[in-house]
């Protein structure tokens, strides 16, 4: 039997989102406004496609309105930008997200770019990510956003604890460091060059590992009674030929040392289209001058 504690994510998420959708009900009843979410796919990657999908729906279910744009993979990038900036304007989109990766024929910085900062739900144009740094009040990325509420659900107060993230892309890694620090974590961003890798790992209270190689971090890095935020999702071959999910970390291993750890599937990844929903949330308010709702997660889990 395995020691961890397994952080529930999922369970975590709908909690979340049904209080962000008795959130968008009041606020249309109150304000009359409907937070809108415009989704854009471009081209047929099916997991995409899938993760549209659930963003899509999801929306639907919070009260929210939804709306998806799918354009082709060879779509000219001025194409794209078009209708980035006709969303930008239309006063029923408060969030618009753009799917990554992006085709060869798309500069992806020029597109995150012109979304407008306050309609960019996913937290990563220059100016969120200068606000985020410097401690200011712009909008956070969702999987980090995800992993945060879910240490503090668990952990409490962050203030003091050691915090090792592996991983330093602009999606997670570096904003995940940036969130932690703002909780007065000591944090160190570990990654494929970090000398004593494994030594450093050992020292994290909090341990995010982001680093998109399966089964990486095994339980002899870990701390004994360490919490762990797995972010990884690797399909990873199997005996039957239909393969399954695993994480960034051995999650048999680490379940054995570790104090708690989310699995994968059902653990951070729900937190991020929670998140998203949120983000949409908060967005609607700032753009109508409502005060943004405060203390959701903690409402969601009374």
């Amino acid at each position: 039997m395995s020691k961890a504690e397994i952080i529930d994510g999922k369970r975590a998420a709908e909690r979340l989102r049904a209080e962000i959708g008795r959130q968008v009900v009041r606020l249309r009843e109150q304000h009359l406004v409907t937070p809108g979410l415009a989704v854009i796919l471009v081209g047929e990657d099916p997991a995409s496609q899938v993760y549209v999908r659930n963003k899509a729906r999801q929306a639907r279910e919070a009260a929210m309105a939804s709306f998806e744009y799918r354009l082709p993979h060879g779509v000219p990038q001025e194409n794209l930008l078009e209708l980035i900036e006709r969303l930008n304007q239309d006063p029923a989109v408060h969030g618009i997200l753009v799917q990554l990766p992006l085709p060869p024929q798309v500069d992806t910085d020029r597109v995150i770019n012109a979304i407008r900062p306050d309609k960019d739900i996913d937290g990563f144009h220059p100016v969120n990510v200068g606000a985020l740094a410097t401690g200011g009040d712009g909008t956070v990325p969702c999987t980090p956003l995800g992993c945060l509420m879910l240490l503090k659900h668990r952990l409490g107060d962050l203030a003091g604890l050691r915090a090792v993230v592996l991983g330093r892309s602009n999606i997670v890694g570096k904003p995940m460091a940036a969130l932690l620090l703002r909780e007065s974590c000591t944090v160190t961003i570990a990654h494929s060059r970090t000398r004593e890798l494994a030594e450093d790992c050992r020292r994290a209270d909090i341990l995010v590992a982001a680093v998109g190689r399966p089964r990486m971090v095994p339980g002899e890095w870990i701390k004994p009674g360490a919490t762990v935020i797995d972010v990884g999702i690797n399909r990873i071959e199997t005996a039957d030929g239909k393969g399954r999910l695993v994480g960034d970390v051995d999650f048999d291993s680490v379940t054995a040392v570790a104090g708690a750890t989310t699995p994968v599937p059902g653990g951070v990844g729900p937190m991020t289209i929670a998140c998203l929903l949120l983000n949409t949330l908060v967005a609607a308010c700032r753009q109508h001058g409502l005060p943004a709702p405060e203390g959701i997660m903690e409402t969601a889990w009374e």
